[in-house]
Formats: C-alpha cells, structure tokens, sequence
C-alpha cells in the first residue's frame, strides 16, 4: 500500500523486530516473560539470543526496565492492540511484508502467491489507518473539488475507513462497501463514525446511484483482471454524470522509492504490477466513462484518476 511508511526503522531494526517477533520473543515479553532468560525459557530460544534481542528492544524503546524485569512500552501496542485499527499501527503489516520478503526467490521462481502471515488482515487495516493526516485530507479534498456538488459518495474497497471517516467529518453520507473480512473488523468504528457499511465484492457493488465514488489505494496489490472489474464496479455504481476518483501512484509519475517499494510488494505478494497512466485511462475508457483524466495530488506521490459517467 502507498500509505505505508517504512523511514523510521532501517533494515537491521526491522530484522531484529521480526526475529522477535517470529521467534516468540515478542509473545512471551507481552505475556509472561519479564526477564532474558525467562523469555529464552518462554521462547524456547537460546540463551545469549534472548539476552541480546531483549537489550536491543529496550534499546529501541519498545520494553523499559523496572525494577529487575522488563515491561512492554507505548511503543509496543500495536503488537498487543488488535480490536481498533487504530491502535495497530505500521509496524506489524510493516513486518509482515518483511517477512514475505525473506521468501522473495521461492515466490519469484514459482510464481504463486505466497501464504500471508498471521494476523494480516488486521495488520493491514491497522497500516492503513495509519495514513497520515496530511494525506487524507488532500485526498478527499481532490476527490470533492472534481464533484463539488455531490452528497452521497461510495467508499469502494475502502479499507480502513480512515477515508470514509474524513468524508463523513466534512458532511457527506458515506457508503463504504468491502469484503466481508474486513467489514468485521472495522464495523465498530465506522458504524459509530456514522458509516453506512456494505459487506460485499468491492468488483460487484450490490449498491448504486451514487454521486461521487472515491477508491483509494486503488491499484495496488490488485492483478489487472480485478483492477479492472474494481473500475467497472465503480461505473456502475454511479448515477449518470457522477464521477469517480481513483487514487494511487502511477508508474512513471511517481518517485524511484513509491516504484520500487510497489515492484517489491507485488512480487513479494506474487499479485499486483506497475501501471502506468496509459494502462489505467484504457480501463476508465473500457468501462463506460466519458471523460477520463489524472492530476497530481498536491503534498502527494499520488495521482487521482478521474472519470465521469455521462448523463444518459
């Protein structure tokens, strides 16, 4: 996803997080363990391995001494936090991919899409609610500017919900419509939000008539046949002359560190690929749209894909 931040950990911190992690030392500090060698014990892991991985988190902050034991931080909630989105964070999806990453040949050699670690689902809703603030307002802000009179707007495979959220902070009635998986996990928040929630195929919205839908993150992760099905899915959600934004980083219009981060993660999810503006305009024109265009979103390495329904 291109709301995801990797800038604050260097590669060593992220492989000493996810050896905690996928060695069990992260459970058994979060659990029982309050020393090295009841984490080793705990764990199961060798000794002078325990000792050195715990110096190194407390290190980075994300356990603290007290007394003769060591406790879990702040910093190490979203480890723990699981039911609220909001309090998971980057750093577990963050993780998550570097563990894809370490079976990188495997999934490059054969081709299939490898195994997803525990917990991704909600891993990714947590990173993805994570988006900075910044770029959520600038993404709806381009959204609304393009149907400056609409009302009624379809969050289409929205995630989160961290946009439909901003959508309905700014008084729109928002219809958010995604699989059932993830409207589990974020029906709490959003139906308090005020959130109409949808659980079905984002490709086959049972919905429609709608005068604005907003997709964001919109191409990432997604082979071309549902990426497609997902622009259809939207036409036909609209009312005749609505408009639907699509936004995501398009390759060739976005830095050398948003293509590489996208090349890495579709051949880590062995789904997904680079496309370009041309490839994105031809599924807009395919779907039905009248008028295709994209523009920079400004304080972004985004792009928002605007097309309209004409007026039958």
């Amino acid at each position: 996803m291109p709301t995801r931040d990797r800038s604050q950990f260097s590669v060593e911190s992220l492989a000493l997080l996810w050896a905690a992690r996928e060695s069990g030392v992260i459970d058994a500090l979060t659990t029982t363990a309050g020393t090295a060698k009841d984490v080793a014990d705990v764990a199961d892991i060798d000794p002078r391995a325990a000792r050195i991985t715990v110096e190194a988190l407390a290190s980075m902050g994300f356990i603290k001494r007290v007394g003769s034991e060591y406790e879990i931080t702040n910093r190490a909630l979203g480890f723990l936090a699981k039911r609220d989105v909001r309090s998971i964070g980057r750093l577990p999806h963050t993780l998550d991919f570097f563990s894809l990453y370490t079976e990188l040949p495997e999934t490059m050699a054969n081709g299939d899409a490898p195994s997803r670690p525990d917990e991704w689902v909600r891993n990714r809703l947590g990173a993805h609610d994570a988006t900075d603030e910044s770029v959520v307002r600038a993404c709806v802000t381009a959204a609304v500017r393009e149907a400056p009179d609409s009302t009624h707007v379809l969050d289409l495979a929205g995630g989160s919900g961290v946009f439909a959220r901003e959508f309905v902070e700014r008084g729109y009635d928002v219809t958010f419509v995604e699989v059932p998986e993830t409207v589990d996990v974020v029906r709490p928040l959003l139906s308090r939000a005020g959130v109409d929630l949808v659980a079905a195929d984002p490709t086959n919205p049972p919905v429609d008539g709608f005068d604005l839908v907003f997709v964001g993150d919109a191409f990432a992760g997604r082979n071309a046949e549902e990426a497609v099905s997902l622009v259809q899915g939207a036409y036909d959600a609209l009312e005749p002359g609505g408009t639907a934004v699509f936004v995501d980083a398009l390759h060739g219009q976005c830095s050398t560190a948003t293509t590489t981060q996208r090349a890495v993660d579709a051949l880590a999810l062995g789904r997904g690929d680079l496309y370009g503006e041309a490839t994105v305009l031809s599924w807009t024109e395919s779907a039905g749209f009248s008028r295709q265009m994209t523009h920079d979103i400004p304080g972004t390495d985004l792009r928002a894909v605007v097309a309209e329904r004409a007026v039958d």
